[in-house]
């Protein structure tokens, strides 16, 4: 190592060139570093030149047999080296962080879906990666990834066209109406949609605080059949969650994707209703600043929760069909 200099590079130089200077130490010759980097010798000569002239001095004494670096080059040297290493501990950094997950992730979605779907995954993800710092924000606002410093967001249904933003669909979940034995005991189980307009719907509310009607599809040989109503007695709720608990209760009828159910149904707890309809299937997309080197934090957390709620192929295939026969619907004019 040699002694340091007072030397200091001037401002407008290209570190590049700090790096091939310190590679032709190194190697000894333009011809050997010409080699190693792929590029013709006389690339790496204009080059040097190029950064003696930003200097003012020179950093080699040429001759036809070797390379003799000045004392102005030792000091530069030095500085070159710094670079050099400080580029090999930043790719050191990179590499190391893209073979292990670690680090701060933030992570967006609706608190009813954590809650409900992911407590199991949510901790196995934790005890996995324990150098990742998870932190979840479950509020109902749709954050702005890029201006808040958000990694994922997960959310539901179509999404809008953003050229800053990709995404990867986890899910299609399909969704019935259900309601709890006690209250089908006492209002009887409906045989046709338009019965439900008299039972007490749970329903979700949109951003204006209005109830979204239930639209309900049948697909068939003769084509889709379509059904959609508000029930005249309903209660309204921004959270599927709560609307969820009110139907366990005996409240009424709710919405709820499949996926969700099956546990509750296989308990007793729920009841499918008209299963020859359901509504319309909702996407789960994970949403992320769009880049090509995702940070391996991000990708184990997405790839866990594809994982998790893979879509089983039968529901594909039925969601695919009714939306198969409801574009063939749309494109057949009125009588």
């Amino acid at each position: 190592m040699t002694g340091q200099s007072n030397a200091e590079p001037v401002a407008g130089i290209d570190a590049n060139d700090l790096l091939l200077f310190a590679r032709v130490i190194e190697l000894g010759s333009f011809s050997r570093a010409a080699e190693r980097l792929g590029c013709p010798k006389s690339t790496v000569s204009r080059r040097i030149a190029e950064l003696e002239r930003r200097l003012g001095e020179r950093l080699l004494q040429r001759t036809t047999r070797k390379l003799t670096i000045t004392d102005f080059g030792l000091g530069v040297l030095d500085h070159a080296r710094q670079v050099a290493q400080e580029v090999d501990a930043a790719m050191a950094l990179a590499q190391h962080r893209q073979a292990r997950p670690s680090g701060r992730l933030r992570v967006s979605m609706p608190g009813d879906f954590a809650s409900v779907a992911l407590p199991d995954l949510l901790a196995r993800f934790v005890q996995a990666h324990p150098a990742v710092q998870l932190e979840l924000d479950l509020s109902p606002r749709q954050v702005d990834l890029i201006g808040e410093g958000y990694d994922i967001a997960i959310r539901m249904g179509e999404l809008p066209a953003d050229s800053q933003l990709a995404a990867r669909r986890l899910a299609l979940f399909s969704m019935s109406l259900y309601a709890a034995p006690d209250f089908l005991a006492r209002h009887g189980e409906p045989q046709e949609p338009e019965v439900l307009t008299s039972l007490h719907g749970l329903m979700v509310s949109n951003r204006a605080g209005e109830a979204r009607p239930w639209q309900l599809f049948r697909p068939g040989a003769d084509g889709l059949q379509e059904w959609q109503g508000l029930p005249e007695q309903r209660t309204l709720a921004n959270s599927p969650d709560v609307l969820m608990r009110l139907a366990l209760r005996g409240s009424g009828v709710v919405a709820v994707p499949d996926y969700f159910a099956e546990a509750l149904v296989a308990r007793g707890d729920l009841v499918r209703l008209l299963p020859d309809w359901s509504l319309a299937p909702a996407a789960c997309s994970a949403v992320f600043p769009g880049r090509r080197l995702m940070p391996a934090k991000t990708r184990a957390f997405i790839d866990l929760l594809a994982e998790e709620l893979r879509t089983a192929p039968e529901v594909e295939a039925r969601c695919a069909e009714v939306e198969r026969q409801r574009r063939a619907a749309a494109l057949v004019p009125a009588d």
